[in-house]
């Protein structure tokens, strides 16, 4: 990232690098990023509770909690980087796509073992990562083949324990954002960003990095080709969340947008448009598990919605990035 950032700054015009970041950072760690992870800490920690309480994968409490949990983390996961990324928190929470299909092996397998990992916190967060987070639960509550594997007692505490693993990387996630919001908002020596364009960068990728998985990913994988749609790889397709995490994810983006294109009217309302055709899309799909994409008619309207997300990106691409001083050849995917 430092090395991108130098490279800019040695082409970028003057009036990009004069521009107060301060106001923009600070709004958008205040009420974007800090609410964002506040809140998945209160939903996570209702469904550790609802776990205790009850582990029957057919409870409705517990389903409703692994619900709005999973709400909560979906509106905060394209803030990947800082303490979202230590320990591989959000690979923990969210393996997704497993295109070798760890997760079922790896549940089979703790099952099969009656893996006494379960016991305790500090244990079961060093199994698998495939076998903890939400597609793990998911898994566990709403797919056939682990409802009567092994036996009830292993498989009350498997769930218990991944519920609990989830409520502890939220809650660890919202603390550590809580002092790493400074690293942000006042960028410098103490901080990984040497300055505020370092730190608009990292916002500013957060978004089309989020636009793309969006498009590209939650939309393109259960697409695949128009000979060969593969509806089987949707995202959280069990549980039949696979279009709310597409319109959970374009809402938080939006909001994201409207605060980086604060000072700039006319950009924040190309992209608000935008941000409203593709949500609307999504909300009229009514096709919770995108299983549409195997027929021309519901592909032709997944398509579109896809289209409108790419409108999104066009924007950010080509009028938001280059007024906060991002030259279009940006690489929202490169880690450096």
């Amino acid at each position: 990232m430092r090395l991108l950032a130098f490279a800019l700054a040695l082409t970028l015009p003057l009036p990009a690098l004069a521009q107060d970041r301060g106001p923009i950072l600070t709004a958008t760690v205040q009420d974007h990023v800090l609410p964002g992870f506040a809140a998945f800490a209160d939903t996570t920690g209702a469904l550790a509770q609802a776990a205790r309480t009850d582990c029957a994968a057919t409870s409705p409490d517990l389903r409703a909690a692994y619900h709005t949990a999973f709400d909560g983390w979906i509106s905060v996961s394209h803030l990947r980087f800082g303490p979202s990324e230590t320990g591989d928190r959000a690979f923990a929470l969210a393996f997704w796509p497993d295109t070798k299909g760890f997760t079922p092996k790896a549940l089979s397998g703790l099952i099969a073992a009656e893996d006494d990992a379960v016991e305790t916190p500090e244990a079961f967060a060093e199994t698998s990562i495939a076998a903890r987070g939400f597609f793990a639960l998911e898994q566990m509550l709403y797919d056939p083949r682990f409802a009567d594997q092994g036996n009830d007692i292993h498989r009350c505490a498997l769930i218990q324990a991944i519920a609990t693993d989830i409520d502890l990387n939220a809650r660890a996630m919202k603390d550590d954002w809580t002092s790493f919001a400074t690293a942000l908002t006042q960028p410098g020596e103490n901080s990984p960003y040497r300055s505020g364009d370092e730190a608009m960068q990292e916002l500013y990728k957060a978004l089309v990095t989020g636009l793309e998985f969006t498009g590209d990913t939650r939309l393109g994988r259960p697409m695949g080709t128009f000979d060969r749609p593969r509806p089987n790889r949707a995202e959280a397709r069990r549980s039949e969340r696979s279009l709310r995490h597409v319109e959970l994810s374009l809402i938080a983006l939006r909001h994201l947008a409207a605060h980086l294109s604060a000072d700039h009217p006319q950009i924040a309302s190309d992209l608000d448009g935008a941000f409203d055709k593709a949500i609307n899309r999504a909300q009229a799909l009514d096709d919770p598990a995108l299983a549409g994409v195997a027929d021309p008619q519901g592909r032709f309207r997944v398509e579109a919605l896809q289209q409108s997300i790419n409108d999104i990106r066009q924007i950010a691409s080509t009028e938001l990035g280059p007024t906060l001083g991002i030259s279009a050849g940006f690489n929202s995917l490169d880690g450096d």
